[in-house]
């Protein structure tokens, strides 16, 4: 498997056990393509017991660590629609081992000065400028203590093939039961955008989105009693192909899968229908790594009573901080995501008659379920996530009745 190769199928394993360990109920969202290059440098960096963690963390040998870390960050930067970096900061007066430093991309370093608010607009300004502006701030804060940061930060934007309609939607079961929400509605003649999987949870209704840069969102439904873990760790089963799943036109008639209806109707097109129902989503999220330090490999690089990062300085080094601040929207027109993850190292009219029978299926996402923004042809997980919440339908602005016209639908 070449350096690329191997490097996203470590990414997208870190993201399943991500998934794995998510023990929230909340909204969430979360990028392992953003965390993975910089354990990787880490790894290739590290000696002793952190050394041995973070490439257990990572799926590399310590040696081909710092080759992935490149190769994956080179993959996603020429990915049509998705923009990464990666950024290194050290004190002037911090000696770099040069086998070390050599391995990091071009334009990478830049220099920490003795003044925390200077470095902390730097690193702002950093982290906004390569996320277009979607994360404005750096989630590490630089202080006296800090010897070293190391980010890494993407941003995604697709627009839709076929966009959605705004409208509305009222659950008529579920936790949204009752409630006006805004939906997004959509009609297709491509069953197959839709699949039944056979999961180890139960069956998990998977619905491809087509975005125009080759990055697809997978919206993910599974039985209401699962968690948000058993759900995305199910979809990221389905996309490495672990899980059989049938097509929307192979679905048996009637309730084939999670919120999927098959059956025939009457209509005035010969094509069949796929009609899929959703809710737009905007998410916010913050994660800790360190809390979650045997995911991560951190356990021991966090220890600051000694250096573990022997490849990278001769100075000790250990793990003040590392914190990944993440962003998705979805929305009737496209979808678009950032993340930015940092290290930080101390110290109308009547229709016509229907003449046609057609299959239909109807795909609705009237409760909480799960996502994955995925590179349509590396297969290559750039964000996942879970909308536990939908958007509420506003009020009815009357100031919207202008002219005797129609107000809008919310």
């Amino acid at each position: 498997m070449t350096s690329k190769g191997a490097a996203i199928a470590a990414a997208n394993a870190l993201a399943a056990r991500w998934a794995r360990e998510h023990t929230g109920t909340g909204d969430t969202v979360f990028s392992a393509a953003a965390v993975w290059p910089l354990l990787a440098l880490l790894a290739a960096g590290a000696h002793g017991p952190a050394r041995a963690e973070l490439a257990d963390a990572v799926g590399l040998r310590p040696e081909e660590a710092a080759a992935g870390a490149r190769a994956l960050l080179s993959h996603v930067h020429a990915l049509p629609g998705v923009h990464t970096a990666a950024g290194l900061w050290t004190r002037r007066t911090l000696e770099l081992r040069p086998g070390w430093s050599a391995q990091l991309p071009p334009g990478t370093h830049g220099v920490l000065t003795d003044d925390p608010a200077q470095d902390r607009e730097a690193l702002d300004a950093w982290a906004s400028r390569h996320t277009d502006g979607l994360i404005t701030s750096m989630p590490v804060t630089p202080s006296g203590e800090t010897r070293l940061v190391l980010a890494a930060a993407q941003a995604v934007r697709t627009r839709w093939l076929r966009p959605f309609q705004d409208g509305s939607a009222q659950p008529e079961s579920g936790p949204w039961a009752g409630r006006e929400l805004v939906a997004l509605h959509r009609r297709t003649a491509l069953l197959d955008r839709v699949a039944v999987a056979h999961t180890g949870h139960g069956p998990l209704t998977v619905l491809k989105v087509l975005g125009d840069t080759g990055v697809d969102v997978h919206l993910l439904l599974g039985e209401p009693d699962l968690t948000v873990s058993q759900v995305l760790k199910s979809g990221l089963d389905v996309l490495a192909g672990r899980c059989p799943a049938v097509p929307g036109d192979r679905l048996p008639d009637g309730a084939a899968g999670p919120g999927l209806t098959v059956g025939n109707v009457r209509s005035t097109s010969r094509d069949p229908e796929l009609d899929v129902t959703a809710t737009p989503f905007d998410l916010r999220a913050e994660h800790d790594l360190p809390a979650s330090a045997r995911l991560f490999g951190l356990e021991t690089a966090t220890d600051s009573r000694t250096g573990h990062f022997d490849g990278i300085s001769p100075d000790p080094l250990a793990l003040g901080s590392a914190r990944q601040a993440a962003t998705a929207t979805f929305t009737e027109l496209g979808f678009r995501a950032g993340s930015v993850t940092a290290l930080k190292v101390a110290a109308g009219g009547l229709p016509p008659r229907p003449r046609y029978s057609v299959r239909r299926v109807e795909a609705t996402f009237d409760r909480p379920f799960g996502f994955l923004a995925v590179h349509r042809t590396s297969r290559l997980v750039l964000t996942a996530g879970w909308v536990d919440e939908p958007v509420p339908l506003p009020p009815w602005d009357e100031s919207e009745w202008q002219g005797g016209h129609e107000p809008r639908s919310y």
